[in-house]
């Protein structure tokens, strides 16, 4: 066990810590909140996915930004706490809103916060070890980010079906996690750079390599597709599941996230980062088929299980294959703008899909996103430049 976890740092596993207590937080309340929505506030089914998908892309395009000024600045701990105290205060307001529009306002504060604390923290990750470990580090992260998200919804269970508490508690109590994740970010120590950044505000496109910019066009093709988990929630309801049954369901997605992410970054180390985030691809495409054409619980259990292995595999290899394309200096700036791009075209993707959902079918949402996983596929395979291990600088 100690040669598995060998080259890892105090700070690995603080900011494993963190990344678990905020997503315990995060996850308390992203399984009940399309139903909140959908159900006691009495928004549509497009309505979920122009907050979620505003919300996720306000998330990762906010990570560039976040992500030049720490570069700029060469100072992630203050960036990335501040983060993480806005995100925690966002969730009670949240359950004190009587529209959907206050639940838009606190879910955008909720993942401006993450996005603010998400660069400098994986900036912190890849100059907590050494290079040739790096994929271990973000697959521990992984670990405690998926396993957070795994024990949030079976709190949410806990408190609404053995406590009997309302769905609007949930939302308050979400904080005290959220603090927890606060301090263990507090205990990290920072090491400052060697080189003197070069980052600049303007982002200037010259200072990444042109295999940078290749892997983001390949990103941003499959996440044309790559629309909210909210989806999976309404379609699971949709066939007629119960809410905990649902709640449950998600909470065995994030399991086996959490349960891949180590396994993955470390092969990902060894095999290479293309194939294995290739493998990712091929997976969410095949899960999404399945979500389009099941009717049986047990089968969406089974394919929430499996979407998770995509979701672990894609968070811990994807920062750490966009990391590799760049010098230490500009990392918080290159992770950060990877992560703009998948919120970005997450935001297309959800808006996208909440149309598809009122106006066409429920089964399109997936076959619209399996088309682009696939298209991404073959631009990973054609485009994307094998880059293991690289001198970046």
């Amino acid at each position: 066990m100690k040669q598995y976890f060998a080259g890892l740092s105090r700070n690995s596993f603080l900011l494993a810590a963190a990344s678990f207590f905020a997503d315990t937080s995060t996850e308390m309340l992203y399984p009940v909140l399309p139903v909140f929505l959908t159900r006691t506030l009495r928004a549509s089914g497009s309505i979920v996915g122009l907050v979620e998908g505003f919300a996720q892309a306000a998330q990762n395009i906010v990570q560039g930004f976040s992500g030049a000024l720490s570069d700029r600045l060469q100072k992630r701990k203050g960036i990335a706490l501040a983060g993480y105290l806005a995100a925690a205060i966002a969730k009670p307001l949240m359950g004190i809103s009587t529209a959907w529009q206050g639940v838009f306002s606190a879910r955008l504060l909720d993942r401006v916060g993450s996005g603010t604390r998400s660069a400098p923290r994986d900036a912190l990750i890849a100059s907590s070890v050494d290079e040739k470990v790096r994929g271990k580090a973000f697959g521990l992260e992984g670990i405690g980010d998926n396993t957070g998200a795994f024990v949030g919804p079976l709190f949410a269970i806990f408190l609404l079906y053995s406590l009997h508490v309302g769905i609007r508690t949930i939302f308050y109590l979400a904080i005290i996690p959220g603090l927890l994740a606060f301090v263990m970010v507090l205990l990290v120590t920072e090491r400052r750079a060697a080189v003197t950044a070069k980052s600049k505000m303007d982002v200037n496109l010259r200072q990444f390599p042109s295999g940078y910019w290749k892997y983001l066009s390949v990103i941003a093709l499959f996440g044309l597709g790559n629309s909210s988990n909210s989806f999976l929630i309404l379609r699971t309801q949709d066939i007629g599941a119960p809410l905990e049954t649902t709640i449950l369901m998600y909470a065995l997605f994030n399991l086996a996230a959490a349960l891949i992410s180590y396994p993955a970054g470390s092969f990902s180390d060894k095999l290479g980062r293309k194939n294995v985030l290739l493998a990712s691809f091929i997976i969410f495409a095949l899960t999404y088929i399945g979500f389009a054409n099941a009717q049986n619980v047990l089968i969406f259990a089974a394919l929430f299980i499996f979407y998770g292995l995509y979701q672990g595999i894609f968070r811990a290899v994807g920062k750490a294959f966009a990391s590799d394309f760049v010098p230490e200096n500009l990392r918080a700036s290159g992770v950060g703008w990877y992560s703009s791009t998948v919120g970005l075209l997450e935001l297309v993707a959800s808006v996208v899909a909440g149309l598809l959902w009122d106006r066409v079918g429920h089964a399109a949402v997936f076959y619209y996103g399996a088309t682009f996983a696939f298209a991404g596929s073959i631009g990973l395979s054609v485009l994307t430049p094998k880059r293991d291990h690289p001198s970046a600088a």
